[in-house]
């Protein structure tokens, strides 16, 4: 079962649903280190695996944007790692904002931006070029508008030949690819009928529709997978 952020519909747009994320609740997906940090512990397994994923995909310099960054542990684990590439993370909940912007003002890397407001439903990013767009584990966990609305401002920010790589839980041919990923949708869709694990083809065909081909595939531990869509222009 993928681990993840959570979002919810608001009247403002797409912002996190806190009893998700609350250090004291039992369904969240974030821990309480020592110092009282939120932490997400299935971004510390699976940030390794990520990087290695998308890694071949990414230019060898400019500006990697990143929608939903929740705590910045990918983020941080991925500058360090990549210090030619400048690294943008992104957040729209507030409380999730400012835990990213303390794990990366600790990392004093160089080429890691300070955090910055943006919620994918926004008509106009704060960003307007990247050459490489990486979303972790969001999809799943908001309406399939922010599906849309994530393909089509990546579609905005970035040129040639520049990929958009998404991590998460899929079905693939209208089937889940385990029992677990099915017990999982399950509980999204029942938190929010409009959750839920997201069928490939159909993310496919979206991004086609914005000008972007599926590039690669690749399956990932805990029955997620890693997708690359290049811009076809």
């Amino acid at each position: 079962m993928a681990g993840g952020r959570w979002l919810r519909q608001s009247p403002i747009g797409l912002v996190y649903d806190r009893r998700m994320t609350s250090q004291d609740s039992a369904d969240s997906r974030y821990g309480e280190p020592l110092d009282g940090e939120l932490e997400s512990p299935a971004a510390e397994r699976n940030k390794q695996a990520i990087l290695d994923a998308i890694r071949g995909w990414l230019p060898a310099t400019g500006t990697v944007l990143e929608i939903a960054s929740g705590t910045g542990q990918h983020i941080v684990h991925f500058a360090r790692a990549l210090p030619a590439l400048t690294w943008q993370p992104t957040e729209p909940d507030e409380t999730l904002l400012a835990a990213a912007a303390r794990r990366v003002r600790a990392a004093g890397l160089a080429n890691l931006r300070a955090p910055l407001s943006l919620d994918v439903l926004a008509s106009k990013w704060p960003v307007q070029r990247a050459d490489a767009v990486i979303c972790i584990n969001m999809i799943h966990i908001a309406p399939w508008v922010a599906t849309e609305a994530l393909i089509s401002g990546a579609a905005r920010v970035l040129a040639g030949r520049s990929p958009l790589c998404l991590y998460g839980p899929y079905r693939r041919g209208g089937m889940h690819t385990a029992p677990s990923n099915e017990a999982f949708d399950q509980s999204l869709r029942a938190r929010n009928p409009e959750w839920g694990v997201r069928d490939l083809d159909e993310v496919a065909r979206s991004a086609g529709r914005f000008g972007f081909e599926l590039a690669e595939i690749v399956s990932m531990p805990a029955n997620n997978f890693t997708v690359v869509f290049a811009s076809a222009a």
